[in-house]
């Protein structure tokens, strides 16, 4: 995706979660260049545009040992860390942000929040996703009635700063960033914890996936399992 953009003469647009999120996606972009799979631009430019992850991505680069696995440790020597690959920018302030829009150099930019719904991703948004060259590249769950879930949608227009934006952007998604557990790792943890457990509550996520989840629990051997609906309340004893 990104060699092919590049080569186009677009722009990335990564929206991503600060924290967890934006250091998986610097991992595999330190991968991808060491491995040299950007042919176009071989040192493309790389944006981290949020506070946060940039303050997440400094604890990052400290001592992670017994946090991170084998073959991350394996990417970081007494000179460099994990995620030390060159032409890697870190964004300051809000105008520095703006000015990446009047940049025409082809790049990649990682920016917040996850499900485009504020941060400076709308900016790179509102501007990028009229031309056909760039690609917004989704990594994660779009929740219903989020901004980065019409895009999945690929709607014609999409709304930023309340002004109709044409999404002529190609729109590629990739799911296997998801930090949560999928279904095999949920019933994992369940049979573990499930003989201390006396009532289950399934809250996270759509109705469909909620009703999902609470008959997996039952499946598995804990027999008081509520889904409850907004509104409704409990007393534990």
């Amino acid at each position: 995706i990104i060699d092919e953009t590049l080569k186009n003469g677009g722009n990335v647009i990564i929206p991503s979660f600060a924290v967890g999120r934006a250091q998986e996606l610097l991992y595999f972009i330190r991968r991808i260049k060491d491995q040299g799979l950007v042919k176009s631009v071989p040192d493309f430019p790389v944006y981290i545009d949020s506070p946060l992850a940039e303050k997440a991505t400094s604890i990052f680069c400290g001592d992670v040992r017994g946090y991170v696995d084998e073959e991350s440790l394996d990417l970081s020597t007494d000179d460099k860390h994990m995620f030390s690959f060159t032409n890697l920018h870190m964004v300051e302030s809000g105008e520095e942000s703006k000015q990446l829009n009047a940049d025409p150099t082809p790049k990649v930019i990682i920016s917040a929040s996850g499900m485009c719904e504020g941060g400076r991703v709308l900016h790179h948004l509102k501007h990028c996703a009229q031309d056909e060259d760039n690609i917004i590249l989704i990594c994660g769950f779009q929740a219903e009635n989020t901004l980065g879930r019409r895009i999945v949608e690929k709607r014609e227009t999409i709304k930023v700063f309340g002004e109709d934006v044409p999404l002529r952007a190609r729109v590629e998604i990739i799911n296997a960033l998801s930090a949560h557990a999928d279904r095999a790792g949920l019933i994992d943890w369940i049979n573990e914890v499930k003989d201390n457990v006396r009532s289950a509550f399934a809250v996270h996520g759509e109705p469909e996936k909620v009703a999902a989840m609470a008959d997996i629990l039952k499946e598995h051997g804990i027999r008081n399992v509520v889904a409850p609906m907004p509104g409704q309340t409990y007393q534990f004893e």
